[in-house]
């Protein structure tokens, strides 16, 4: 059984380094895949509610900002992109390991789904404002989350 898992997740990080590769964006590989390591190790024994493990997730999301063409620095935020959030792994870290942009993009991610609301109206005008000033900061943060959302609907919405 572990070995099918380990085999799943290689080829997940198989197809991301693929389809990288057929969307011409340039990547620094090393930077993806200590990313991509980072990620595993920091969700280490997290499951989905699917039962699969943790990371299949981040990558499945990575995977969807490459299709979409998006930067490197966007990719590689999108395979932390719960790690704030999800593991003990902090805003400091990420910029030591992968630069401002990357920790930005990662914390702005997070920072969209913290805040509580009080009736169902309230959630939605607040998530659009909140994509709203997003936005205007940094497109890129409400693309991880359209990823993130988009894989969450559906765990066979791609094609990893």
């Amino acid at each position: 059984m572990e070995r099918e898992v380990k085999k799943l997740m290689s080829a997940n990080i198989q197809d991301l380094l693929q389809e990288i590769k057929r969307n011409n964006i340039e990547c620094d590989m090393e930077l993806l895949k200590r990313a991509y390591i980072i990620s595993s190790n920091a969700h280490k024994g997290q499951q989905r509610s699917s039962g699969e493990p943790f990371i299949i997730h981040p990558v499945e999301v990575a995977y969807i900002l490459a299709n979409m063409g998006l930067d490197c620095t966007t990719i590689v935020a999108g395979l932390l992109h719960d790690t704030l959030e999800d593991t003990t792994c902090t805003y400091e870290q990420l910029k030591d390991n992968f630069g401002e942009d990357v920790a930005y993009l990662v914390d702005g991610v997070t920072k969209l789904g913290k805040i509580p609301y009080s009736t169902k109206e309230e959630q939605q005008v607040e998530n659009l404002r909140k994509m709203f000033m997003a936005m205007a900061k940094d497109i890129r943060v409400i693309m991880i989350k359209l990823a993130d959302r988009l894989h969450n609907m559906d765990p066979e919405v791609s094609a990893c």
